[in-house]
């Protein structure tokens, strides 16, 4: 299946997101600019997205930043199909290593998502593992 996503360069620097090997779920994405406080790292793309309506953009660290002394902020960035800014990379740092412009960052993965109701009911079936939680799935206590 192929999807064809409408991409702004804002800046003649800007990289598209690209596979790096056939069959790869995630396309890197480079940073272009780069600002810093002494608690966060962000870095910008310089790019823009007009996702088809239905779809979502899911952001994610690549596994280069255990490299680094990195975090991504909010674990995995959604950007919704309405949004038109810049795809930027906000990192929580706990030391001095980090990415540098040019560096690919992230990586993102487009995905369709249904729309959702709910309906709201007195009882919900029964199913094997109940209301376990918490690492719960194969330990025989009740709790």
């Amino acid at each position: 299946m192929s999807l064809t996503i409408k991409v702004k360069k804002l800046s003649p620097e800007a990289r598209l997101p690209k596979y790096v090997h056939p069959g790869d779920a995630g396309m890197d994405v480079y940073a272009i600019s780069k600002s810093e406080t002494d608690k966060y790292v962000e870095y910008g793309t310089g790019l823009s997205f007009e996702l088809p309506a239905g779809h979502m953009l899911l952001l994610y660290p690549r596994s280069s930043v255990t490299n680094t002394d990195l975090t991504l902020a909010n674990s995995v960035g959604v950007l919704d199909s309405g949004y038109r800014g810049e795809l930027k990379l906000r990192f929580r740092r706990s030391g001095k290593s980090d990415y540098n412009v040019g560096d690919r960052i992230g990586q993102i993965i487009i995905l369709p998502f249904p729309q959702v109701e709910f309906a709201e009911v007195a009882e919900l079936s029964v199913s094997e593992r109940g209301s376990g939680a918490f690492g719960s799935t194969g330990i025989n206590n009740v709790l």
